[in-house]
């Protein structure tokens, strides 16, 4: 089965930070004024992804983690979720500010599989665009003291970015993209967010949104701490490859394609978007055409491969 990728259609959510890019840059028919989230590689129940070719085509990518774990070199009866989830966010503006648990406590508290933790590769960015990452307490009760006096300015650690940057975000970091720019998100698959603030916005109704203040403190870290992570490339034939970060729960590399290079498939799976321009995949003789909003998994079931074009992607695994 699946001598092929697995070709995915996004799974979109309307968000009230959100805008219209995910039309204008990547094509996508939205089905929203404000969509600020494209579920690209998503097994997750509040959204799953649908398959669009191939023998599953037409069903989720739930289905066929739970019905085909040869895909995923997963072992039947298992267990587990579906580890991963790839999304890209349009924040037309900004987003909450927001803290996510650890596997711990999604499973003690929530009770489910996986905490959050994510990283960010930014695709877009307007002037001076910037994001929160982290704050300036240096004690818990000082971090809940500056909550409780409306202290944002002081509490909040806020870092410009620009197109190519890239964030890793574990879980427990207080964190906000901003207003301007435009992610792909690689993320444990959960869904687990706790908001500390929200800039007083109200939807449509006039009401404000749900802070989450008393979680979002159990779980954030206090001081905050910057991980370090180390990146290098690796080029092969026509295709550079720089790890943007190895940590617990993901591997994320970017590909610059620019001519030919083959592949040898040599993890259990493998999640790709393409980010920007266009090539093709060959697997056993058969080519697929890949374009700019494309995502793909290129399943256990699949041995070697060739690309071939001029094409920027985002590649990950567990």
């Amino acid at each position: 089965m699946y001598k092929e990728p697995i070709f995915l259609e996004p799974v979109f959510q309307e968000r009230i930070w959100g805008g219209q890019k995910l039309k204008t840059e990547f094509g996508y028919d939205i089905p929203y004024r404000t969509t600020g989230e494209a579920w690209a590689i998503s097994a997750h129940p509040n959204g799953p992804s649908k398959i669009i070719n191939g023998p599953l085509q037409g069903k989720t990518l739930i289905d066929a983690w739970e019905n085909h774990g040869e895909l995923f070199a997963k072992q039947q009866g298992s267990g587990k979720e579906y580890p991963l989830l790839v999304k890209i966010l349009d924040a037309a503006n900004d987003l909450s500010v927001q803290v996510h648990p650890d596997d711990t406590y999604a499973r003690e508290v929530e009770g489910q599989p996986y905490g959050k933790t994510e990283c960010w590769y930014v695709i877009d960015a307007e002037a001076d665009a910037e994001i929160i990452f982290g704050h300036h307490a240096a004690s818990r009760e000082e971090f809940q003291e500056m909550v409780d006096n409306g202290q944002w300015d002081e509490l909040l650690r806020r870092v410009k970015v620009k197109a190519g940057d890239f964030v890793y975000v574990p879980s427990g970091t207080i964190h906000a993209i901003g207003k301007g720019i435009v992610i792909l998100e690689t993320q444990q698959s959960s869904d687990i967010t706790y908001r500390v603030y929200d800039y007083g916005r109200t939807d449509a109704q006039g009401n404000t949104r749900e802070l989450h203040l008393d979680s979002a403190i159990a779980v954030s870290t206090v001081p905050h701490e910057t991980v370090k992570i180390e990146q290098k490339e690796t080029a092969h034939q026509g295709l550079l490859s720089k790890q943007l970060v190895k940590q617990e729960y993901f591997t994320v590399y970017q590909w610059e394609l620019n001519g030919d290079a083959d592949r040898k498939a040599d993890r259990d799976f493998l999640q790709v978007s393409v980010l920007d321009g266009q090539a093709e995949i060959t697997v056993e003789g058969t080519t697929f055409t890949l374009r700019k909003g494309d995502h793909f998994i290129i399943p256990n079931t699949v041995d070697s491969y060739q690309l071939s074009g001029k094409a920027t992607f985002i590649a990950s695994h567990p």
